[in-house]
């Protein structure tokens, strides 16, 4: 065997070796490019439904606070509609004259003097525009006398020092003690609930 036939041999082992390693490079190559392409389709399709979800959450969350909104915008309309059916009440209840505003005022005076003994100096407060009422009124009260003025839309405050009593049976304390217990039924009788 030559030296030539050998190098020949080797050189064909070689080029034989060559072929094997770039197939073998190619397939590894494909295997390669075959899992990133798997990978990357994977990662589309969860970034896919990732953005889907975080979609989903935000409508959610807009479509939340969109309701809460509106709930805050009917509640507070609520609140406007019932304080101007309660400044209705007080208008009315400030305008009452004549005998309905007596007979009021009597029963309140009324209620008020079974806190006291008889006995007592009665110091009896009411609207200044209520003077006259009172005053007649309290002319068939022994030890009852017209004190001066409250800030009241009428009725009467009523004090004595022996007794260390006042009670304050004022339209408006009538109005938010009224109120306060059926306010629920005003609000479903308004809004139909």
């Amino acid at each position: 065997m030559s030296l030539d036939t050998v190098v020949e041999d080797i050189r064909e082992e070689a080029n034989a070796r060559a072929e094997d390693i770039r197939a073998e490079g190619e397939t590894r190559a494909e295997e390669i490019e075959s899992a990133a392409e798997a990978d990357a389709e994977e990662i589309v399709t969860e970034a896919e439904a990732e953005v889907e979800r975080e979609i989903e959450q935000l409508r959610e969350q807009r479509l939340s606070s969109a309701k809460l909104e509106a709930k805050q915008k009917r509640l507070e309309a609520r609140r406007d509609v019932l304080g101007e059916v309660r400044e209705e009440v007080e208008a009315e209840l400030a305008a009452l004259e004549g005998d309905s505003r007596e007979e009021l005022t009597r029963e309140l005076l009324e209620a008020a003097s079974s806190e006291f003994d008889e006995g007592d100096d009665v110091s009896v407060y009411g609207r200044a525009d209520d003077q006259a009422l009172l005053e007649s009124i309290l002319e068939d009260y022994d030890g009852y006398e017209y004190a001066g003025e409250y800030d009241c839309l009428g009725g009467v405050v009523v004090e004595s020092d022996q007794s260390r009593v006042r009670v304050n049976n004022t339209f408006d304390s009538v109005l938010e003690d009224v109120w306060e217990d059926n306010l629920q039924e005003i609000s479903n009788r308004l809004f139909e609930q």
